[in-house]
């Protein structure tokens, strides 16, 4: 058998969706959605749409996000221009987290998002346990 490289798994799709993406675009357009399609990242993007928030404030409205897990999230999205990091010099320090143009482009799509998921919470439960319950 062999290998197949990841050039060889990157090509253009035919038809659908993915057929508008050049293949040379493909891992990268992955990595994106990888990226603003976590939980993690969701949840921030929706919470930031307020205005500037603090760390604590946004470890308080994201329940159960980890120190770390809201570190390195908030790094990224920042990496990404989702969002902005404000140090201010003062004492003690203070920094502000908030949406850029391109984050709050992402907020309209987020919240439907969102949106769905809390409104067929209890269905999706529901197929899982079912599922769980026949698997068993």
């Amino acid at each position: 058998m062999g290998t197949t490289s990841e050039a060889d798994m990157v090509t253009a799709a035919a038809i659908g969706p993915c057929a508008a993406i050049p293949a040379d675009q493909m891992a990268f357009i992955r990595q994106i959605l990888d990226r603003v399609g976590d939980k993690w990242s969701l949840l921030l993007i929706a919470v930031l749409e307020s205005g500037p928030l603090r760390y604590t404030d946004l470890q308080r409205q994201v329940p159960g996000i980890s120190q770390r897990m809201l570190s390195l999230t908030l790094r990224q999205l920042q990496q990404d221009g989702l969002i902005t990091r404000t140090a201010y010099a003062e004492v003690p320090p203070r920094v502000e987290y908030a949406l850029t143009s391109l984050g709050r482009g992402l907020h309209a799509i987020v919240m439907p998002l969102i949106g769905w998921a809390a409104d067929h919470h209890d269905e999706i439960r529901a197929h899982r346990d079912g599922a769980a319950a026949a698997g068993s």
